[in-house]
């Protein structure tokens, strides 16, 4: 499997501190414990920040994988990035997170290139939970989680209430309170899955950038992780931006969708404007019927096979 690069690493926990900061963190496992008056809810939200990309180029060695993208993230909405396998999503949000340095063209946080910001000022507006995280091993979970808060300490503040207050809500709101003493060794995959959203919601930042955080679940959970996604979103006023497979639970979920074929934005907008079945077909190759959501009242696809009469 492969493992978060070094600057995954780096903004996921902020590791530029101190090591006494470490320390703290590595000392609040007694104080995290079940209570039924933790809130269930998602933890707040640090102040909505702007993102926007101009002109993006990304890739890997000399393969172009992104070509000059521009979008514009809406502030305080849902944005679903969608398309066919090696489209360029996962690269497009690993280019938006300053985990790829882009060609040409730039990221703009705030208004500011984000590879000219440090990365403590990206790491507490920006949080970010790649495809394919890896914890150290024989980590706990609430220590790995309490990393999330590493980007609001520094030299003279040290570990608080809360912060304590961060971690408890953010393993509450992702139903991994009773794992806090466990290794995340020993979890399964759905589990890993949602300690690693608990360390993003630990951080408290305005943007969210989520790479296919549904992996792993089944149907169950992975409503459940994009309700609490969207809780977070409404009730916190969060920005996020999530690549996800399933078209039909983008439009369900999304505000705006953001919709890539081959390096480049073929669509974007409302999803009841982007998905047809002419855009459907241009993308990813496959005949289908929309009709409306009788649950949602969002665009629902249905895809037609070799073995299915087209109505």
């Amino acid at each position: 499997m492969p493992t978060a690069s070094a600057r995954e690493a780096e903004l996921l926990s902020n590791t530029d501190t101190d090591a006494g900061t470490a320390g703290a963190a590595g000392s609040i496992g007694p104080k995290i414990k079940p209570d039924p008056k933790t809130p269930t809810g998602p933890a707040p939200a640090g102040p909505p920040s702007s993102l926007a990309a101009r002109g993006l180029h990304l890739g890997y060695e000399q393969r172009t994988v992104v070509r000059g993208v521009s979008v514009e993230i809406p502030t305080g909405q849902v944005t679903m990035i969608v398309g066919p396998n090696a489209c360029g999503k996962s690269t497009l949000l690993r280019g938006l997170a300053r985990l790829l340095a882009p060609s040409a063209g730039e990221v703009l946080l705030d208004g500011h290139s984000i590879h000219a910001l440090p990365t403590r000022q990206v790491a507490e507006r920006l949080g970010i939970l790649p495809q394919t995280p890896v914890a150290p091993d024989g980590i706990r979970v609430v220590d790995l989680v309490g990393r999330g808060r590493y980007p609001h300490q520094g030299w003279f503040r040290r570990w608080t209430a809360e912060d304590d207050e961060a971690v408890a809500e953010a393993l509450a709101a992702t139903d991994t309170l009773d794992l806090a003493d466990r290794s995340v060794d020993e979890l399964s995959g759905g589990q890993r899955q949602r300690v690693w959203i608990a360390v993003a919601l630990a951080q408290r930042t305005g943007v969210l950038l989520l790479d296919e955080p549904t992996t792993y679940l089944d149907l169950p959970h992975q409503v459940e992780v994009l309700d609490l996604v969207t809780d977070l979103n409404r009730e916190r006023g969060a920005t996020v931006v999530t690549v996800l497979h399933d078209l039909n639970l983008a439009c369900r979920y999304g505000d705006h969708l953001v919709a890539m074929k081959d390096g480049v934005v073929c669509a974007e907008g409302a999803p009841r404007d982007v998905v047809t079945a002419e855009t459907v077909r241009e993308i990813f190759g496959i005949d289908c019927r929309i009709v409306s959501d009788e649950v949602s009242g969002t665009p629902l696809v249905l895809p037609i096979g070799r073995h299915h009469c087209n109505p």
